[in-house]
């Protein structure tokens, strides 16, 4: 579990689906990045066993659950994912909405950062967004990280830009 000033950062349980059926249907995450073909209760909890739990077992490391620490109440989640197409995972990040444009992204995704430096220590990590995702690129900015380039990214082979960040 990571904790910052106004959140609390921990894995995802089998018990978070009803939140996770909501944050990957909200028009942001559709928009930007992508639908997961979550519409389900079933669904949110096939996705929390093979995506989460699966990776925390086999990297160390996956999606995390964002708490805003004065209701306790889920806002988002932020975490590492391992891409086939990069050698250091990448950081992301995604908030409800009521939850955006608040400094909560960056703070969970900085907890997310200092994590994959001082524990897992890895020497890099990247992050990744759509080019029309301004909100996003200006975190990924703020973070400290520098735009490599872009690469075509995932099934669709959709422009992603690729962001940079050595530790």
């Amino acid at each position: 579990m990571l904790t910052t000033d106004r959140l609390i950062i921990c894995q995802l349980t089998l018990e978070d689906a009803p939140f996770i059926l909501e944050l990957l249907n909200t028009p942001g995450w559709l928009q930007f990045i992508g639908d997961r073909g979550i519409r389900s209760l079933d669904d949110a909890n096939a996705y929390i066993q093979n995506n989460a739990l699966k990776n925390y077992e086999e990297l160390g490391y996956g999606p995390y659950l964002i708490f805003h620490k004065a209701d306790n109440q889920p806002i988002g989640m932020s975490g590492l994912f391992k891409r086939e197409t990069l050698e250091y995972p990448d950081v992301g990040f995604a908030l409800m909405p009521d939850y955006m444009a608040n400094g909560y992204g960056y703070e969970a995704a900085s907890a997310v950062i200092e994590y994959a430096n001082k524990t897992l220590r890895l020497p890099r990590v990247y992050g990744i967004t759509n080019p029309n995702n301004h909100l996003s690129i200006r975190l990924l900015k703020k973070l400290g990280m520098s735009l490599e380039g872009s690469f075509a990214f995932g099934p669709e082979k959709q422009e992603t830009l690729l962001f940079r960040y050595d530790m």
